[in-house]
């Protein structure tokens, strides 16, 4: 896409060939309330979307008539453009490994738009460097703000970087700050909601 950017202002027109989604494998690592929503934009444009996440999640997918990969290393295998989509928690931290990357195709193409540490340390930009998956478009980086531009990702022409922005939008800050301020309202007149402790409430003062 830059090269095409590039191409057109220097004035030398198309420049490459790009790919088609149509018919490709996107892989979806972990089927919740985005990575559902994510399957369904696949889906919008053709492509075969397979599912790899907890019993439950992936019962719903089928439900939602998208495929279950046969299994973890089949998604990484298999996918053409894969979507990661899981919660950071102790279980998840570094879930998405150096050989996990190299299963991935030489044209391959890794989202992630969650959390950089689901992704083991490093592994990343070695991976990109040997070329299993081809490029990466990520949203999220293990230390933010990132502010040094010589940080390897920052300096790879197979990457999409982004300044963790898929939040920053004027409707998400009014429903975020909204949401505070009905919580301050509703506990300042005695009535709060979404309380994580209860029993602190009825703690004397």
């Amino acid at each position: 896409m830059f090269e095409q950017m590039g191409s057109l202002r220097a004035g030398t027109w198309q420049m490459g060939i790009g790919q088609s989604l149509r018919g490709k494998t996107l892989g979806i690592f972990g089927y919740g309330r985005i990575g559902s929503v994510v399957a369904g934009y696949g889906r919008a444009f053709g492509m075969r979307v397979h599912v790899w996440s907890h019993a439950q999640s992936m019962d719903r997918a089928r439900t939602d008539g998208h495929d279950v990969a046969a299994s973890r290393d089949a998604l990484f295998e298999g996918s053409d453009v894969l979507s990661l989509h899981l919660r950071l928690a102790p279980a998840t931290r570094g879930i998405v490994t150096a050989a996990d990357l190299a299963r991935m195709k030489p044209t391959s193409l890794l989202v992630n738009t969650s959390r950089a540490s689901l992704i083991e340390e490093d592994a990343l930009v070695s991976a990109l460097r040997a070329g299993r998956p081809a490029m990466a478009a990520i949203d999220v980086f293990d230390q933010e703000p990132l502010l040094d531009p010589s940080h390897p990702l920052l300096q790879m022409d197979n990457v999409i970087a982004t300044p963790h922005i898929g939040y920053v939008t004027r409707d998400e800050f009014d429903l975020q700050f909204s949401d505070a301020f009905d919580q301050i309202n509703a506990f300042a007149a005695g009535t709060p909601v979404n309380v994580v402790n209860p029993d602190a409430l009825a703690s004397p003062r």
